[in-house]
């Protein structure tokens, strides 16, 4: 008989390990508490209109990037799915004068100095340690004691451009973005690099975005988050696999320290023990500790306590009965007045407009995002709890459209929708911890990534993006698959590679 496995949760991690644990023999079960699968890889329909809440740039899009034939192997790209790019990248509007940002970081470097000749040795300096991230691709690695079907090697070449990319990213880690821009003259392109991040963080997302950028990744799948998904939940299915969407897992079954099978409550019933050899939490490792009746204990898992900080956003989705082509798919201004909302000081609005894709607004009509960052989780657990939820989500709304229409006066009068989700939001529908859906880039980040087993807890695999800091959708794809290796090894079975 094959070896029962039960997967909870099914979002990217968990689709993933139920298409590899599938693929390699195993009876798979996936539970998930929604009603559709794809965590944190979401969007939302609301009057008419679509709002892509979880995918914004997609690593591993172009084909001769190795991630790449991971997204294949669970179905989520293939030859017919069109991958967006567009250009410029983002658009910074200082003032009515475009600040672009494009995939070509010759182009970028061109523009730049165009605008600013007194920062030419800057710009340069900038776009010279971008190349340096050029050859930087996530490598697919396999674990040590694992058979597999094809070895996944990292070329020499790959292993010295990483060396050297890596040595950018941490010589970058120890500016401060608002230290970092006073290098330049031009207050534009000061603004344009702060927009990207908040001041007080490091210049490491600026420059590993711009990197990714600059090796032809971060595309756009044409669709966005719920064709992606469903793409992958088609090949669980056609490999056996069954998905079961609202059935909440309430336990991980153990006897003699040993998984037995998982404690489930769904639509019909609670109380349901489903039996199984093995069990993959593909749950936000952050937020598991109530599946297990005794809490996990391990050196990784206090490591990843100590350290990890959440990465949170408001964000906010807007309906706009107006066609806004003209403008960028991405771009930023800076607000004419600093505004305080839940608990942060913002001096820039960044807003992805999806005008040029029909299928997230009806002809003639523009849908369209804003994402707030900042860790604003306890302003709205408070506002919650004090009966002020509703008025600050309300707060934020008025003051992104009254940004908004001061920036673009033809939408005056015409958002029909203006929808805020706060970290609750995200923590309610998707279960990650404190509503985050990755973790912030620090120097005591285990690079490599967490074990997907504990001592102790013989049977319990882990897996999301969380055990592959700072998380993210490939994180969350690698994270399932080498879960799905740790079974394999433990349990003798040829892993079946891409």
């Amino acid at each position: 008989m094959k070896k029962k496995v039960i997967v909870i949760g099914g979002g990217i991690a968990g689709l993933s390990a139920g298409i590899y644990a599938a693929r390699c023999g195993f009876d798979v079960t996936i539970l998930e508490s929604r009603n559709i699968a794809g965590g944190n890889c979401t969007a939302w329909k609301r009057n008419g209109y679509l709002f892509e809440g979880g995918m914004h740039r997609l690593s591993g899009s172009d084909e001769d990037e190795p991630l790449n034939k991971v997204w294949r192997a669970v179905g989520a790209l293939n030859g017919s799915v069109n991958i967006r790019r567009p250009e410029p990248f983002m658009v910074y509007d200082h003032n009515g004068m475009p600040i672009p940002v494009h995939r070509d970081t010759d182009e970028t470097e061109k523009q730049l100095i165009g605008i600013s000749p007194a920062d030419e040795k800057e710009i340069k300096r900038l776009c010279r340690s971008v190349r340096r991230l050029k050859d930087l691709s996530t490598p697919v690695l396999d674990i040590k004691g694992v058979k597999v079907t094809r070895k996944s090697r990292m070329p020499p070449s790959m292993l010295f451009s990483a060396s050297a990319a890596f040595r950018t990213i941490r010589k970058f880690s120890d500016v401060p973005v608002n230290k970092y821009v006073k290098r330049f003259g031009h207050e534009g392109i000061r603004n344009m690099i702060l927009s990207v991040t908040g001041d007080g963080t490091g210049m490491e997302p600026v420059i590993f975005t711009m990197g990714l950028l600059a090796r032809g990744g971060g595309g756009f799948p044409e669709g966005g988050s719920l064709p992606f998904v469903k793409r992958m939940t088609d090949t669980f299915r056609s490999l056996g696999g069954e998905l079961r969407c609202g059935t909440r897992a309430e336990r991980v079954l153990m006897e003699d320290n040993k998984a037995t099978g998982v404690l489930a409550c769904g639509a019909m019933a609670c109380g349901e023990r489903i039996r199984a050899d093995a069990v993959m939490v593909a749950t936000d490792t952050m937020a598991a500790e109530h599946l297990f009746e005794m809490p996990p204990k391990g050196s990784w898992l206090d490591e990843m306590r100590s350290v990890t900080v959440p990465t949170t956003a408001m964000f906010i989705s807007i309906g706009i009965n107006t066609d806004l082509s003209r403008h960028p798919h991405c771009f930023s201004f800076k607000l004419k007045r600093p505004t305080e909302l839940a608990s942060h000081t913002y001096e820039f609005i960044g807003c992805v407009n999806h005008s040029a894709d029909r299928i997230y607004s009806p002809e003639g009509r523009t849908a369209m995002t804003v994402q707030l960052g900042g860790d604003t989780y306890e302003f709205w657990k408070n506002a919650k709890e004090e009966g002020r939820y509703t008025e600050e989500k309300q707060k934020v709304a008025d003051a992104v459209m009254t940004a908004l229409t001061e920036h673009i006066p033809e939408i005056n009068g015409k958002a029909e929708i203006c929808d805020v989700a706060t970290p609750l939001t995200y923590e309610r529908h998707c279960g990650s911890w404190k509503g985050s859906w990755m973790t912030e880039i620090s120097p005591d980040m285990r690079s490599g990534g967490y074990p997907a087993v504990i001592d102790g807890f013989e049977g319990v695999y882990f897996a999301g993006h969380r055990m592959m800091p700072p998380g993210g959708l490939p994180a969350a794809l690698l994270s399932g698959r080498r879960a799905v290796q740790y079974l394999c090894r433990d349990t003798g079975t040829t892993f079946i590679s891409e």
